[in-house]
């Protein structure tokens, strides 16, 4: 190896942001990480939702989904179809009453 051409190779900590720190030697001394192996679902066999940078709210936004979600579309749907049955209903109890 040639003296002079290499970074330093020192001791550094790796924090997550759930709190866990890992020691270990790198060319960078702190380094922060989002997700580690002691909360990543694939290590730890559960499920953590991860909304980045509000992608729920802007999905929600875009389809016109209120702060209830699905609930108020699925109303607005049933009340739909309640309306369309009774007003397919009406027709035929006019015939059945002639």
């Amino acid at each position: 190896m040639k003296a002079g051409i290499h970074p330093e190779y020192k001791m550094t900590k790796i924090t997550c942001a759930c709190g866990n720190v890992i020691e270990t030697r790198s060319t960078v001394e702190n380094i922060n990480v989002e997700i580690c192996s002691a909360c990543h679902p694939f290590f730890t066999g559960k499920q953590k939702l991860v909304d980045t940078a509000g992608r729920i709210d802007r999905f929600n936004k875009r389809f016109g989904l209120g702060a209830d979600g699905y609930a108020a579309v699925a109303k607005k749907n049933e009340e739909k179809a309640a309306a369309a049955k009774a007003a397919k209903a009406a027709p035929k109890a006019a015939k059945e009453d002639k």
